[in-house]
């Protein structure tokens, strides 16, 4: 693991830091720690540049191998200034095996949510044959990869289930009983409903795509919170973004903030197509665009840090302080008018973006094109 030493960096509070990173760990952070210290690589931010824990993207698709819904771990992840990326359902039993073997090959931390289908998301439609559902075959993938799978995926819609409704998420549910594993639910084009999915969620599940413009949306005609949906929070169900390309309406978004819903993650659904042609960009962007509706700079990166570490379960990873990994990401937060668009093609006017400068994965820096080419700063 590299030794790194960075100084001079500003937290979104206003404090200046400096940050010590030994054997992949943060050892101290504070202002001035690092006094004379000369070992290790040396980043100096001379008070301009943000850090904050690691950014964390919970829904992404990074397998490389998938047929659909395929990126590249390190596209979406450090280059894009995220340290750690969550693959939400691109593979199933089948393919978890040759998922993990590969990650140890990228920089950015990888870990999956494992499709309940065996096949994950080699067609559209996994759930609509009930027979792809495995429950042993998943527990014993989840079992196998203890520390890379995070959690279960269920996508919930017209598409995918065919004519199987509700019941895959039934069965869902039914497996994990067993595992005790997160389950992150795909909210789409109906049936099932909304209600339907939103009632048989427990503390701790997570619905994606969270803010759709879909008619099976999370509020209902007069643009209040549908009365499944203040059960399910009440319960303590999670909500993410999960942007993508079909799933993020700027309306419902400010509506949903409007009356007091706010997201606890804040996530991309990133893979090559979305991340290269739009409406996603990264992570960074989507984050921008909860600027633009007013979040404030600490709310967005703690639904990028600490509540995607405690929500998640990931262990060692989402705070800057002693002990934890020393996972970092170097930005800037720039002023100026930028042209935002949702998944809808509904066009808004930021005044301020996030520019991922670097990812820094325990201890090793990693920088990104702006960082390269915008930032002239000793990476």
């Amino acid at each position: 693991m590299n030794d790194l030493i960075i100084r001079q960096a500003k937290l979104v509070s206003g404090d200046v830091v400096d940050v010590v990173v030994a054997d992949g760990k943060i050892r101290e952070i504070g202002p001035s720690v690092a006094g004379n210290q000369t070992a290790g690589k040396q980043i100096d931010l001379n008070g301009k540049y943000f850090i904050s824990a690691g950014w964390i993207d919970a829904h992404t698709h990074c397998y490389p191998a998938s047929p659909i819904y395929y990126d590249e771990p390190d596209l979406a992840g450090a280059a894009c200034g995220v340290t750690t990326v969550i693959d939400a359902g691109s593979v199933g039993a089948d393919d978890v095996d040759d998922f993990y073997s590969l990650t140890g090959k990228y920089k950015t931390n990888v870990y999956s949510f494992l499709n309940i289908s065996r096949i994950g998301i080699i067609a559209q439609n996994e759930l609509s044959d009930m027979n792809n559902i495995d429950n042993d075959c998943l527990q014993a993938a989840a079992k196998r990869h203890p520390e890379f799978v995070v959690g279960i995926k269920a996508r919930m819609s017209k598409s995918v289930v065919g004519e199987n409704g509700i019941k895959p998420l039934e069965r869902a549910k039914e497996m994990q009983k067993q595992n005790g594993l997160p389950l992150m639910v795909h909210i789409g084009n109906n049936p099932p409903n909304l209600d339907e999915i939103a009632d048989l969620l427990d503390k701790g599940d997570i619905i994606t795509h969270c803010f759709n413009g879909k008619p099976n949306r999370i509020l209902d005609a007069e643009g209040n919170l549908k009365p499944s949906i203040q059960r399910a929070l009440a319960r303590g169900v999670i909500l993410d973004v999960g942007h993508g390309g079909e799933s993020f309406s700027f309306a419902v978004a400010e509506q949903a903030m409007r009356i007091g819903t706010y997201p606890d993650l804040i996530s991309s659904d990133i893979y090559h197509r979305n991340r290269v042609n739009g409406p996603v960009y990264s992570l960074a962007a989507v984050m921008t665009k909860f600027l633009c509706m007013g979040f404030a700079p600490k709310q967005i990166l703690d639904c990028v840090t600490s509540k995607a570490a405690d929500l998640l379960h990931l262990k060692g990873k989402g705070y800057l302080k002693a002990g934890y990994d020393g996972d970092i990401t170097v930005f800037d937060i720039k002023d100026g008018d930028i042209e935002l668009s949702d998944a809808d093609g509904q066009k808004r006017t930021g005044k301020q973006r996030f520019i991922p400068i670097a990812a820094i994965v325990a201890g090793e820096c990693i920088a990104t094109k702006e960082g390269e080419l915008i930032y002239a700063i000793n990476l």
